[in-house]
């Protein structure tokens, strides 16, 4: 709008005057706190406080008297500490190589062989174990396990085991609770994955096949690395929670009627000392371990992959 001054003549409306200007950046800024408080609020609730709560008994005894380093020395020392840490290290190192192998071939697969509409259809159906909890998707497991009742009962016999008991043997756990975490968790990945994929230029990949890429190629020299912040991302997360293994073996352990190992993984061995033993210190001390494996491996993929780093930089 215009408006008329003293001369007849039409002039531009005054400008908002500075504090107009800065009431509605104050409101836009409060809007932004009220946005975030609620996940700060969580965060620091369950997250922050717990974890300082953990240090603090990792490093006082059974009194609240400063105790150092002692609880993770006496940690480190006792006997189960050294095959938890082991067993979790082996799951680990299979889960995220058949997690990122697997889930980057499907996508790349959904992505670039199948029509949209199957591929649409492909995506749900891998997608759907991904919405049973963690202890209902153990329970199916143990009834697909074991060979008395299990539909798949004639491969187990194929392979050798004849009961519930041999295929749960201490040596096969680490296969089992990767068979069990990848039918999940592998589902919602794969769509995150070809989420990614999407982002890609339809013009990239067409210059590459004018140039004689094949569709292995193409994936491999261009889809893959385009996408390999989201890959790191995958495998900071599910290396998080892969460290802390849980309710897998516990469900096993009670299931095998006290036949399997309770302290097979370090929140076991953790969850033993707490609520068995009624040792706070030393569980918070393995909880603390976790900890800093965790942030550790985390570190080491974030700065490796530049997962931070904006794309023009």
């Amino acid at each position: 709008m215009t408006a008329l001054n003293t001369g007849g003549r039409l002039t531009a409306p005054a400008a908002p005057s500075l504090a107009r200007r800065r009431t509605t950046r104050r409101r836009a800024g409060l809007a932004g706190y009220l946005f975030v408080s609620g996940y700060a609020i969580l965060l620091i609730a369950f997250g922050i406080f717990p974890t300082l709560y953990a240090v603090y008994l990792s490093l006082t005894n059974d009194r609240g008297q400063f105790a150092g380093l002692n609880q993770f020395i006496t940690v480190v020392q006792d006997y189960r500490f050294g095959p938890a840490f082991s067993n979790i290290l082996i799951y680990l190192v299979m889960w995220l190589v058949i997690l990122v192998a697997l889930t980057v071939v499907v996508a790349v697969i959904l992505r670039s062989r199948m029509k949209p509409r199957l591929s649409a259809v492909f995506r749900f159906l891998f997608y759907i174990p991904g919405a049973l909890a963690g202890v209902a998707s153990v329970l199916v497991w143990m009834f697909m396990l074991d060979p008395g009742v299990s539909p798949i009962s004639g491969l187990l016999n194929a392979l050798g085991y004849g009961t519930f008991s041999q295929v749960i043997a201490p040596q096969n756990l680490p296969v089992i609770f990767v068979f069990i975490a990848f039918w999940t968790g592998a589902g919602g990945w794969i769509v995150v994955m070809y989420g990614a994929l999407n982002n890609i230029p339809d013009e990239i990949l067409e210059a590459a096949r004018m140039d004689g890429a094949g569709p292995w190629m193409s994936a491999w020299f261009i889809q893959i690395p385009m996408i390999s912040k989201w890959i790191a991302y995958m495998t900071i997360l599910a290396f998080a929670a892969g460290t802390q293994l849980f309710i897998e073996p516990q469900l096993l352990q009670a299931a095998s009627l006290g036949r399997l190992n309770p302290t097979w993984s370090p929140n076991q061995l953790a969850y033993v000392l707490a609520f068995q033993f009624g040792n706070f210190n030393e569980a918070a001390a393995v909880s603390i371990f976790l900890l800093v494996i965790g942030l550790v491996g985390a570190g080491i993929l974030v700065t490796r992959s530049g997962l931070f780093k904006a794309d023009n930089e």
